[in-house]
């Protein structure tokens, strides 16, 4: 029985009813052809055009064979990406989640030892930079300088095992170290006050400041951890960059007055804790006790740094010179020219003297007594606030200029991983820092093996290199640090001039602002006021609704356009009346010469005629929200759409009297509201109630899907509102039919 569906096939078959039906195998059935009169019979070199093909349909046990095949195929194809994905826990599962979380097991293996030579140069480089940093550091946390390479021994090792970023170099950073020193110094007074009236010895107090910093580290360390755990990794962005500019400015500016005084070699104060304008009174004051040869030798060290940074400047051809450690070789001289002066015994010079650097030996930190809880746990804060912005700043700035991916949280998940394991072996805060990952990446670093070159070379420093700097100047060490807080500094006016030109003033004062608190304070009240101004900005910032009062376009009656102040005190021609908008709406002939809207149009996101006007509808109030609404930013819209309908503008200050006519009906554009919460939610029906009450009609008009069945389960068209429109238009037309007032014109 034939089903072929062609209805030409029975005049087909009636032209030749003798000629054989050609059989040809298929799985869904069988085909047959029919040669057309005129071809021969069974020529395997006929075209297709010379016979005529028919379908005829299978036996029902072959179907239901066939359905099954698909069947199976179909649910292989569904089941297909499950395996893929692996099960949950499974051995798979678990290579993969170790491989995540220690990036190290899946790099390793795809190493190329070809990397090997250029790796262990890139680790080389930052040692030299690093161990001499790392002395320098130290010195600034009032610890022994060995716990400046305690700090960059085993948090160096641990990101090279955790971390994602390759040019990321761990260990102490400049601002890190003096909030440490600061927190310590500050603790030190609880000591002595427990030692009154006599005085701590040595040991105590290297033994009582080595435990804050160790606690410190640790709290830091358990801080960071969980904000990458939990995925805060988004943090790092919440302070603004003039209040980090501001107290990055400030911060350095304390190093450098407390740096100074080594310089210049004048003695400490006897106060010991001061705040760092005290500190500048103080140097201010004594400059007549300034030791000559020490500032002598300080001034030169930074000569030869800046002299040999221009020379690589100057020969960038030269790869020799690119390669020399600069902060080594000046090390190097001043050791020699020391050694060989003999400038300790001559000339009173302050030297380095003898540092015990054996290995840290491993201990839970603990807080010691006398110092407080509360003042190492807000430090701790503090510490990890300006460590995770500084460091996920430069990992991601790498990775982006050497084409790899960086995760936020699992930098952080490293970062006190790094922190937490180092605080157990005497390492204060460490974090990333930017000058040293500077020269990884100018060394061309390929992998974190430049990381774990640079800790042996640290350890080996540790084991066998600190009684060689026996006879270092201390004025040399402030000078290493001096060069490096004045790059700090390079930026800031580059900063203060950007934001004057662009007329930033609240940024502008801001910056001003916490650096001058930074200095006058301390650098704990400048992070302070930094975190909270830029979080209470966010919190303003969030708390307002954004919406936009749209006005009818002069061009076409069926476009709205973003409006500011288009309502004249004094005349009424930029106004358009309710009932003049319906008998015109399919009129685009009217012409009205408002500059004010049109650079206001200008500024909004449509395309918009420069030589156009828009004009507001009188008694209607054309709303356009432009963002979702939560319970956050939602319970300011009802002051925002009184102030709209009293004004006509959110800019003009309340004290002015109202310019606006009485509101007949209000719509609400909700195109760029894609969600909203119960909190929102509610108070929106507050808004729609009230309206209701003072006979002032209410239309949504574009409603996203999850909007429109909130407002039907909320029961927003029991409360009078009505939201079945597509457009402004229509629902200006359909709220003027059920009008019985005609607003003037």
């Amino acid at each position: 029985m034939s089903h072929g569906n062609d209805e030409n096939s029975g005049t087909a078959r009636g032209l030749d009813e003798a000629a054989p039906l050609i059989p040809q195998a298929s799985d869904r059935g069988m085909l047959f052809s029919t040669p057309v009169p005129g071809a021969p019979h069974g020529s395997s070199g006929s075209s297709p055009m010379s016979e005529r093909r028919e379908w005829i349909a299978p036996p029902l046990h072959t179907r239901r064979r066939y359905r099954r095949q698909q069947q199976q195929q179909q649910q292989q194809q569904r089941t297909q990406p499950t395996n893929a994905r692996s099960l949950p826990f499974s051995r798979k599962w678990w290579l993969r989640r170790i491989r995540y979380y220690v990036p190290i097991v899946g790099w390793l293996a795809k190493y190329s030892i070809g990397d090997l030579a250029t790796d262990v140069k890139a680790g080389f480089m930052v040692a030299c930079l690093l161990v001499p940093q790392a002395l320098s550091y130290g010195s600034l946390t009032h610890l022994p300088p060995a716990y400046g390479l305690y700090a960059a021994l085993v948090p160096a090792l641990m990101y090279a095992l955790l971390g994602t970023s390759r040019h990321l170099s761990m260990g102490p950073e400049a601002l890190i170290s003096v909030l440490t020193g600061t927190l310590v110094k500050g603790q030190l007074k609880h000591l002595y006050a427990a030692y009154s009236p006599n005085v701590p010895p040595p040991d105590a107090v290297d033994a009582f400041s080595a435990g804050v910093a160790c606690a410190v580290g640790l709290a830091t360390g358990l801080f960071t951890f969980a904000l990458g755990i939990f995925r805060f990794g988004f943090l790092d962005s919440m302070i603004s960059e003039s209040s980090l500019r501001g107290f990055i400015s400030g911060a350095a500016i304390y190093i450098l007055v407390g740096q100074t005084r080594i310089m210049l070699g004048i003695p400490p104060p006897g106060a010991v804790h001061s705040t760092p304008w005290n500190d500048i009174k103080y140097i201010l004051s004594n400059l007549y006790r300034t030791h000559a040869v020490t500032a002598a030798i300080s001034l030169a060290a930074i000569a030869l740094l800046r002299l040999l940074r221009a020379l690589k400047r100057r020969y960038k051809a030269t790869r020799w010179l690119q390669l020399v450690p600069d902060t080594l070789v000046v090390i190097i001289a001043a050791t020699a020219g020391s050694w060989a002066a003999r400038l300790n015994e001559t000339h009173g010079v302050g030297i380095f003297g003898w540092v015990d650097g054996g290995l840290p030996v491993p201990a839970i930190p603990r807080i010691p007594a006398h110092a407080e809880s509360k003042d190492i746990v807000s430090s701790a804060i503090t510490i990890t606030m300006i460590g995770v912005v500084e460091s996920v700043i430069v990992a991601r700035e790498y990775a982006s200029r050497n084409h790899y991916a960086v995760s936020s949280n699992r930098e952080l998940v490293a970062l006190g991983m790094s922190n937490i394991v180092g605080s157990a072996f005497g390492a204060y805060p460490a974090f990333g820092s930017l000058s040293r990952s500077k020269l990884n990446d100018r060394a061309q670093a390929r992998s974190h093996i430049s990381g774990i070159v640079a800790t042996a070379l640290v350890l080996v420093s540790l084991l066998g290199l600190l009684p060689y700097l026996y006879h270092l100047p201390l004025g040399v060490l402030s000078a290493i640090i001096v060069d490096a807080v004045v790059s700090l500094l390079s930026a800031t006016p580059k900063a203060i001039s950007f934001l004057y030109a662009v007329r930033a003033w609240s940024d502008l004062f801001l910056l001003l602002f916490i650096c001058m608190c930074s200095i006058v304070s301390s650098v704990e009240t400048g992070i302070l006021l930094a975190v909270v101004i830029s979080l209470i900005m966010v919190i303003k910032r969030s708390n307002t609704p954004r919406i936009k009062l749209l006005g009818r376009s002069t061009v076409n009656a069926s476009e709205f356009r973003p409006i500011n102040d288009l309502v004249s005190r004094s005349n009424s021609s930029h106004r358009l009346s309710f009932s003049s908008f319906v008998s015109d709406s399919q009129d685009t002939a009217i012409r009205l010469e408002n500059a004010n809207a049109s650079s206001d149009s200008e500024c909004s996101s449509y395309d918009t005629d420069q030589d156009a006007g828009v004009q507001h509808v009188e008694g209607v109030l054309i709303v356009r929200v432009e963002e979702p609404l939560y319970f956050a930013n939602a319970g300011q819209l009802h002051a925002r759409l009184n102030r709209l309908e009293m004004y006509g503008d959110l800019s003009v200050h309340p004290s002015e009297d109202p310019r606006m006519n009485p509101t007949r009906a209000v719509v609400f554009d909700l195109v760029g509201m894609a969600d909203i919460d119960g909190s929102a939610l509610e108070i929106l029906l507050s808004i729609v109630h009230e309206y209701g009450r003072r006979g002032v009609r209410v239309a949504f008009v574009r409603l996203c899907s999850d909007v429109r069945s909130k407002f039907e389960l909320s029961g927003m068209a029991g409360a009078g509102a009505e939201y079945d429109f597509e457009d402004i238009h229509s629902a200006l037309l359909h709220v003027e039919r059920h009008l019985s007032v005609s607003v003037e014109q």
